[in-house]
């Protein structure tokens, strides 16, 4: 059974304690390499009661944050075949821990034509992350700034702004390649990028918990995935989305 999930309905919802989002992983294989999404915390080597990691201000930007992991180990190098397509090279060849089969079904060079500037390729890494919410909330995915880098990345990520709680889709990070001469290097287990995620009353803190996969999510999941390929303006599709959407997203794993 489904009902009209409304922005009415959302805002009844809103209360005064912890926004609570879930999280939950669309595909259990090699799972154990994804770890959990954690609060952004930076790291302090002085105790001192004036420490930039004391003030109330860091701490309160800090607890925005949630920080996504590298889950693997990446090496790559971009050029172009004899016909000039743009191609992926693995730079760690034999020795990479990613077999080439895999790293192709992982990575996805964006067809030449749909990048936003021209000769600066866009480079797409699927992820299971994905988050859902039963009051109106929306996530912010970001670069993970807070990050130093001894590699610097040879670009920028984008990222986006969409609403958990009547559009849940698994996330992805997308890097624009603007230095092609440099390689690009990511390592397993350092910040990919961050999340943010905002309700009505911006006091209020977020807490993430681990959701159970329901049939009624997967399903609703199924409804909406997809639309992408058919449409241009996939946010004008909300308000059909809503006519669909389960009573309840939020459910704790067991």
């Amino acid at each position: 059974m489904h009902i009209n999930f409304t922005i009415e309905d959302n805002q009844k919802n809103i209360g005064e304690g912890l926004i609570q989002v879930g999280w939950f992983l669309t595909d259990d294989k090699a799972s154990i390499l994804f770890e959990p999404p954690y609060r952004m915390r930076s790291q302090s080597q002085t105790k001192h009661v004036k420490s930039a990691s004391r003030c109330p201000a860091v701490l309160q930007l800090e607890s925005r944050y949630f920080v996504i992991n590298c889950p693997f180990d990446f090496h790559l190098r971009f050029d172009r075949d004899q016909s000039g397509k743009p191609t992926l090279i693995n730079a760690l060849g034999d020795a990479s821990p990613v077999r080439g089969n895999k790293l192709r079904e992982l990575l996805t060079l964006v067809n030449e034509n749909e990048w936003r500037i021209p000769n600066v390729p866009i480079l797409q890494l699927k992820l299971p992350y994905c988050f859902i919410a039963d009051e109106v909330v929306y996530i912010t995915q970001l670069d993970a700034f807070g990050h130093y880098r001894k590699h610097p990345l040879p670009g920028t990520i984008f990222g986006g702004r969409f609403p958990i709680h009547i559009w849940p889709r698994p996330l992805m990070w997308a890097f624009e390649w603007h230095d092609k001469s440099k390689d690009l290097i990511l390592k397993r287990g350092e910040p990919l990028f961050y999340c943010q995620f905002d309700g009505f009353d911006p006091s209020r803190s977020v807490k993430l918990v681990q959701a159970e996969k329901t049939p009624e999510l997967l399903q609703y999941m199924e409804q909406i995935s997809g639309v992408v390929n058919y449409v241009n303006q996939t946010f004008s599709l909300f308000g059909e989305v809503e006519k669909v959407r389960p009573k309840k997203l939020v459910q704790f794993g067991k």
